[in-house]
């Protein structure tokens, strides 16, 4: 009976899948904060809820982790839900949306489904974003700003500064924020820049949870949206249950963990294999020798005992990235991952 989505491969030891180690996710900790908040809200933690989210996480975001206020927050379904929802508010079919590349590659299908057209971009790259938004009047840009994935790296403040100085709505998809490995990363801070957070990094993926950060007017039209005002507040009994967990200092207490952890996770991989280590989230962007091919190189790793995502994936056209993988350490265990980068410096060997 098939229940989760990640699948295991015998004999496999794989870097491809940007899930959590099954061990870090706070089961005991979710429990006590399931029957918390059952008990101090009856029968409204189980009832329709109100379509921005309920306060007590709205609020508890606003402070800690959104930067905005509770006026500003409306809970979604996800980083991905969210993405959805605001594709629908501020694009019609037809319309453009400039995506940073490489970026997440899922986020491609998400646009598309709705009926917009993509135009990758170089968001390090201000100039070039405003002259492509202008020539296509983009609708918004679309960037991992903070140890994104696939690469791991950073927009820097400057950057960030440049980017939101055009105008132009941004959509930052920024589920890694919270897990620096050094120090806390910069952020957007402007008015024309749009935060999706979520609980799946830092808590765990199947709650499916999280949180848009947007000028209340935006939030406004999100609760409008048919879908929202039918059903009511998104995921309404997992939110308030969040709300406990949050307020109890769990949360807190329980990223501290995952930072330690997936820090040590991060530098079993990266030191095996000699490269540079990213300054937080989930992956390692590693360049190929010349000539080697990612693709090609996928199906000798396989033979090998181990498995990534080839660079092409994180590209619209996928005609750039052949240069480079998409390696997880946040799925293995650091013996694993030291296994796993070991088998795969055999199989590149093999090709060169």
């Amino acid at each position: 009976m098939t229940i989760v989505q990640f699948e295991h491969r015998d004999g496999i030891l794989d870097l491809g899948w940007g899930h959590p180690l099954p061990a870090l996710l706070p089961t005991g900790a979710w429990a006590v904060a399931s029957e918390t908040s059952l008990r101090t809200y009856g029968w409204k933690a189980l009832t329709y809820g109100h379509e921005p989210g309920p306060a007590p996480l709205r609020e508890w975001i606003a402070f800690h982790l959104g930067g905005g206020g509770a006026e500003q927050t409306f809970v979604t379904a996800g980083a991905s839900h969210g993405l959805a929802l605001l594709t629908q508010v501020l694009t019609r079919p037809g319309d453009t949306v400039l995506v940073d590349s490489p970026t997440y590659h899922y986020a491609f299908r998400i646009l598309t489904d709705l009926g917009v057209r993509l135009l990758p971009v170089r968001a390090e790259d201000a100039d070039e974003v405003g002259r492509r938004a202008r020539e296509h009047r983009a609708a918004f840009l679309y960037v991992v700003p903070t140890f994104g994935n696939p690469t791991g790296r950073s927009l820097t403040l400057p950057q960030r500064h440049a980017l939101a100085g055009l105008g132009l709505p941004i959509v930052e998809d920024d589920p890694y924020r919270e897990l620096y490995y050094t120090s806390p990363p910069p952020s957007f801070s402007a008015a024309n820049v749009i935060s999706l957070g979520s609980f799946a990094k830092t808590v765990a993926p199947g709650l499916r949870l999280g949180w848009i950060t947007a000028a209340p007017e935006l939030i406004t039209r999100l609760a409008r949206l048919g879908y929202v005002h039918s059903g009511g507040g998104v995921n309404h009994t997992t939110a308030l249950t969040m709300a406990e967990f949050c307020a109890s200092g769990a949360y807190h207490e329980h990223v501290a963990l995952l930072r330690d952890r997936y820090r040590a996770h991060r530098d079993a991989l990266a030191g095996a294999l000699g490269t540079d280590a990213p300054d937080g989230g989930w992956f390692l962007w590693l360049r190929l020798p010349a000539g080697v091919d990612a693709e090609a190189l996928l199906a000798v790793a396989e033979r090998h005992g181990t498995s990534f995502v080839p660079g092409p994936a994180f590209h619209v056209d996928r005609r750039d990235g052949s240069g480079h993988v998409r390696l997880s350490f946040s799925h293995l265990p650091p013996a694993d991952l030291t296994e796993a980068a070991g088998r795969l410096t055999v199989a590149i060997r093999s090709v060169c």
